[in-house]
C-alpha cells in the first residue's frame, strides 16, 4: 500500500523503501505482507517528500551504482551517470595492451572513473586529481571501500589540484582521462531536475562549456607518455569542438564514441611519437 500510493515513480519509491528498510529490491515481494513499524514508515514518508521536492535519489539514500560497483554520494560530488561508463570502457580498451598502464583522472569526483578502471585493471597505477577537498574526500573513501587493498598497481593515489596544476612535473600518463564540467553558463538545464543539487562547479565552467575543456586538451601533450591518449566527457552537442581542439593541439587518430543513445558523448586522441 505504501508504494501503490506513492507519488514518486514506483523505481523510485522501492529504491527509497528498501533503503529505509535495509531490505533487497526482491524483498519487497517475498515480505510483502509484513507490517511496517511506525518509525521506518515515518522515514520512507520524510525522504519521499524531499524527492517530490526534487532532492536526487542517490543523494537521499547516499550511493549510486556506476560500472557495477556502488559509490558513496553527497552534495560534495556529482553524481555518477550510466553514460559516462562509456569512458571507462574506452580506456581499459586503450591500455589493452599496456602493461602497468599509468592512468590521470581529472576532476575526479566520487572518484567513480578512477576506481573503476582499477578495480577492472588491478595493475594499473593510477593518479586522481580534485579541486575540492570535499569531493577528495569522498573519493578516497569509495576506493578504500571498493578495492582491493594489495592491488598490484597500489592504492589510486589522490591529490588536490586545479587540473594539471599541482601535479608532479615529472609524471607521464598512458592514459588521461576526465569528464569534466562542460555545461555552458546560460544552459537552463543547470536550474532543471537533479541538477539543481549537484555542485556547480562539477556542470559547468561559468562560460561557455569549453573552457575546462581547452584546460585539459592544452596541458596533456606535456603529461602523456609517447602514445598516451585522452578522453574526456562532453556536452551532446560539443564533439565537432572537441575534435577541432585536439586535432590543433597537435593529437592523432582524433575521433568521437557514441553512448546508447547514439549521441557522440565521448572524444579523444593519442599522442603520436
Amino acid at each position: 500500500m505504501l508504494l501503490r500510493a506513492s507519488p514518486l515513480p514506483p523505481l523510485e519509491a522501492r529504491i527509497l523503501l528498501t533503503h529505509v528498510l535495509g531490505w533487497r529490491q526482491t524483498q519487497l515481494i517475498t515480505r510483502a505482507d509484513e507490517a511496517l513499524d511506525s518509525a521506518h514508515v515515518e522515514r520512507y514518508r520524510t525522504l519521499e517528500a524531499r524527492r517530490v521536492a526534487g532532492e536526487p535519489v542517490a543523494q537521499l539514500v547516499g550511493a549510486r551504482e556506476f560500472f557495477g560497483l556502488e559509490f558513496e554520494v553527497t552534495p560534495h560530488v556529482l553524481i555518477p551517470r550510466p553514460e559516462t561508463e562509456l569512458l571507462v570502457e574506452t580506456a581499459l580498451t586503450a591500455m589493452e595492451n599496456v602493461s602497468r598502464p599509468r592512468v590521470l583522472d581529472l576532476g575526479t569526483g566520487t572518484g567513480a572513473i578512477a576506481v573503476a578502471i582499477a578495480s577492472m585493471r588491478p595493475d594499473a597505477q593510477v593518479s586522481a586529481l580534485d579541486r575540492s577537498a570535499e569531493a577528495l574526500a569522498v573519493a578516497r573513501r569509495n576506493a578504500v571501500r571498493l578495492l582491493d587493498a594489495k592491488r598490484p598497481g597500489g592504492a589510486v593515489t589522490f591529490t588536490q589540484s586545479d587540473w594539471y596544476d599541482s601535479l608532479d612535473a615529472a609524471l607521464r600518463f598512458n592514459v588521461i582521462v576526465s569528464n569534466p564540467p562542460y555545461i555552458a553558463s546560460g544552459d537552463s538545464h543547470l536550474s532543471q531536475g537533479d541538477l539543481r543539487h549537484e555542485p556547480r562547479g562539477a556542470l559547468t565552467d561559468e562560460a561557455d562549456g569549453l573552457s575546462a575543456i581547452r584546460a585539459i586538451v592544452a596541458g596533456a601533450p606535456a603529461r602523456l607518455a609517447a602514445n598516451g591518449v585522452l578522453w574526456m566527457e562532453h556536452g551532446y552537442d560539443q564533439a565537432e569542438a572537441v575534435r577541432a581542439l585536439l586535432t590543433a593541439q597537435g593529437f592523432a587518430d582524433v575521433r568521437s564514441e557514441r553512448d546508447l543513445a547514439g549521441i557522440e558523448r565521448i572524444s579523444g586522441g593519442r599522442l603520436s611519437g
